[in-house]
């Protein structure tokens, strides 16, 4: 109609088109705003630019560098290692070792670096548990007539009667897909609890930063004391139902002893053992990776979680922010030597010294960094800036009247809901920058706190289990070839309501407690009275120059 709102509402709908159908490369649609928010007068290119590079870019981009630090010196790997030689080999648990591992390194990692790293270490485990996969679905598909000569050989083992053969073939195989399963499906519940672990969490942090200017209540510690009790409650749900449908409760292979099972297990225990072993000792760049990790962590966490004064209370309030601190701790790993200074050469000049190779090299983060992340980001930073310059979320959050009429406990269901369906068919990262601004401006009218509906659209763009097209960790996981669309349909469905149910006890219990979620806040009233004065001046400007 020619107004700033419907121009903007037709390039969010021509991103979001786009996005959905990749008609153009992500990355490349993020790029849309900087052509059309200034030729349509939307925006101006000195305020839509500087989106793409605002602070919580940063912060991700922090995150990827010491993910790819981690990579380089194989410190993931010692850790999953170890996480599933202490578990142990039963089904049962090492379903909950694998979930386990996948969920804390996708905190940190990519989830779709954890999920290609953890599918193969899973599949060498049960084909020396279980046997060859392929021998098992030929079990699977014995007649009666043939399963007495196809079991022979598991006769000379055991004294199995054919029908227990072909039984013990099926259930292997259903454990076999839980496996493939509760990798992708951890991998995206872990991302959830930290702001570095995907990008929706990020982009929550921006939108923040540019509707509400002055809430500060979001940052790296208090997430994580909100996301990772989440995190822990939604992938115990997930084990005890994909250990449920797959078996891996069954008293079978937990609790009852056989010799050929017993083997198995000491095959499988053997594998995780060698690979341990192949690591060898821990060198000094795996422990100098572990340590600024751990620093990493620990800085980000105490800044300012929100519960106890933190170390920025040494620093001009406002100055150090997360962002500050994750590029202060990467930035060392280009300096730091990978290996262990030799000090002979302090006191004899003319004696060698060690080679200086640093722990992170730019050609390695250059070929690891998601850039195209960074631009997907910005892109939604441009938007939300849009939408909000434009007046389209306003407009647009006077017409969500129907949601606005349920008690809010309720519309945090339903917004959690609709977006973890939308999330299915769309990236996380774009259903998150085309729906926030919306339900932002909702929470704004019916004048219930924003973080209140933000914190649970957030997250819920990770619950997405159903298709394999939903996340790249799901494409992965499908790829193999040993699951059908079904199957990620029955788990996935049960995981979407859990992981709702979750997120919605969540917000309304200890959320509600931490981020003051019960009230609504002086940061968001005052963009309230903001917005009416401007209107208020605008309306006597008109009125003044009618009359002139």
């Amino acid at each position: 109609d020619g107004s700033d709102e419907g121009k903007c509402l037709y390039v969010v709908l021509l991103m979001a088109v786009y996005w959905c159908t990749e008609a153009l490369p992500l990355a490349v649609t993020a790029l849309l705003p900087i052509c059309l928010f200034p030729t349509m007068g939307v925006l101006t290119s000195k305020k839509v630019c500087p989106q793409y590079f605002l602070e919580p870019n940063f912060l991700f981009f922090s995150g990827v560098v010491m993910a790819s630090a981690i990579e380089e010196w194989n410190v993931h790997r010692r850790i999953a290692l170890k996480v599933l030689n202490i578990v142990g080999v039963k089904p049962v648990w090492l379903i909950l070792g694998m979930m386990i591992t996948s969920s804390f390194l996708s905190m940190w990692l990519n989830n779709t670096a954890t999920t290609a790293m953890m599918l193969p270490i899973a599949n060498a485990i049960l084909e020396n548990l279980f046997g060859d996969l392929e021998k098992l679905k030929e079990n699977c598909k014995l007649k009666e007539d043939e399963e007495e000569v196809n079991a022979e050989g598991a006769e000379r083992h055991d004294k199995r009667t054919p029908e227990e053969v072909r039984a013990e073939s099926e259930y292997q195989l259903k454990v076999w897909k839980g496996f493939l399963l509760c990798i992708p499906y951890a991998s995206s519940i872990g991302g959830t609890a930290t702001l570095t672990g995907t990008a929706p969490n990020l982009i929550l942090m921006g939108q923040l930063t540019s509707f509400f200017p002055d809430c500060d209540l979001v940052n790296f510690g208090s997430w994580f004391v909100f996301g990772f009790p989440l995190m822990v409650l939604f992938l115990l749900l997930g084990w005890l139902w994909i250990s449920f449908l797959y078996g891996g409760l069954n008293a079978r292979l937990c609790v009852r002893k056989q010799d050929w099972q017993a083997d198995a297990e000491r095959k499988a225990k053997a594998v995780i053992d060698e690979d341990y072993k192949k690591l060898g000792p821990m060198n000094f760049a795996e422990g100098a990776i572990t340590f600024f990790f751990i620093l990493f962590a620990v800085l980000l966490f105490t800044r300012d979680p929100k519960f106890f004064p933190g170390w920025s209370i040494f620093f001009n309030k406002g100055y150090v922010s997360d962002a500050v601190t994750g590029v202060v701790i990467i930035s060392l790993l280009f300096v730091f030597p990978s290996q262990k200074p030799s000090l002979s050469w302090w006191f004899d000049f003319h004696s060698t010294n060690t080679q200086y190779i640093p722990l992170l090299s730019w050609k390695k983060v250059q070929g690891s960094v998601s850039w195209n992340i960074i631009l997907l980001l910005g892109g939604g930073f441009a938007m939300a800036k849009g939408c909000e310059e434009s007046g389209l979320a306003s407009w647009l959050g006077t017409h969500l009247q129907p949601i606005a009429r349920v008690p809010p406990p309720v519309a945090v269901i339903l917004i959690t809901a609709f977006v973890a369906c939308f999330t299915e068919f769309a990236s996380n990262t774009a259903t998150i920058i085309i729906l926030l601004p919306i339900i932002t401006e909702l929470a704004i009218n019916i004048k219930v706190n924003p973080l209140y509906f933000m914190i649970p659209a957030t997250t819920g763009c990770s619950f997405a289990f159903m298709l394999p097209v939903s996340t790249p960790p799901n494409s992965i996981a499908f790829a193999s070839g040993h699951l059908m669309v079904k199957d990620m349909v029955k788990t996935g469905f049960m995981m979407n309501i859990l992981g709702i149910l979750t997120v919605s006890l969540a917000v309304n219990t200890w959320g509600t407690y931490m981020f003051g979620l019960s009230t609504y806040p002086d940061w968001a009233q005052s963009l309230n009275v903001t917005s009416t004065t401007t209107d208020v001046y605008n309306l006597t400007t008109s009125y003044l120059n009618a009359t002139a």
